[in-house]
């Protein structure tokens, strides 16, 4: 059963790839993000994110568009930190946080203009790949171990270049402390991308 499933998958997409409707490529650009909760300054921060997406055509004006992205974020936590968990932190902490997520999107994206002008939406899944230790000073992790999101946003594609500006909203709470703050990230993605498939 799963060799026939794993062999009309492969149908599908070679016959995507040959009808010009599956794409891969690379991508990169930068996050402009912030975390809500009384423990952040309320700014946004600037961090970048890596990967690659492909493009699997569900007929003329839609497509499907999964991605695999490193994603930093950076934050600024204010001294309300410092005040609502004294009894886990040492009061000597660290006031940028760097926090890496494997992110994974899966975008439906409807053809607006032509082939040039696409609107995106989607959910986002992150997986937490490593914290800013320093801050935490033995505290145990302070960050779950996932970030659901949700995308919605424009792409422009220009031949075999893809340019995209995305917001993103966090829709759990991200804290793994207590209940006493709950922290959710906000903010923008702009990228630039190039099909080579």
């Amino acid at each position: 059963m799963k060799t026939k499933l794993l062999s009309l998958l492969a149908v599908l997409l070679c016959s995507q790839f040959v009808m010009g409707q599956f794409h891969l490529g690379i991508k990169g650009g930068t996050n402009i993000i912030k975390v809500d909760g009384r423990s952040f300054n309320d700014q946004f921060k600037y961090g970048y994110h890596l990967g690659g997406f492909m493009e699997i055509g569900l007929g003329h004006k839609w497509s499907l568009q999964p991605e695999v992205l490193f994603n930093q974020y950076t934050t600024t936590v204010d001294s309300n930190f410092n005040h609502i968990y004294e009894n886990v932190f040492n009061p000597s902490y660290q006031r940028d946080v760097k926090l890496n997520y494997l992110s994974i999107p899966i975008l439906l994206n409807y053809k607006l203009i032509g082939n040039i002008v696409s609107l995106q939406a989607g959910p986002q899944f992150g997986v937490l790949m490593s914290q800013n230790k320093t801050l935490l000073q033995n505290g145990g992790d302070a960050f779950s171990h996932g970030d659901l999101s949700l995308l919605g946003g424009v792409q422009l594609k220009l031949a075999s270049f893809r340019i995209t500006g995305r917001y993103a909203i966090g829709l759990n709470n991200i804290n793994d402390i207590d209940n006493q703050d709950k922290w959710k990230s906000q903010g923008f993605q702009i990228s630039i991308g190039l099909a080579i498939l």
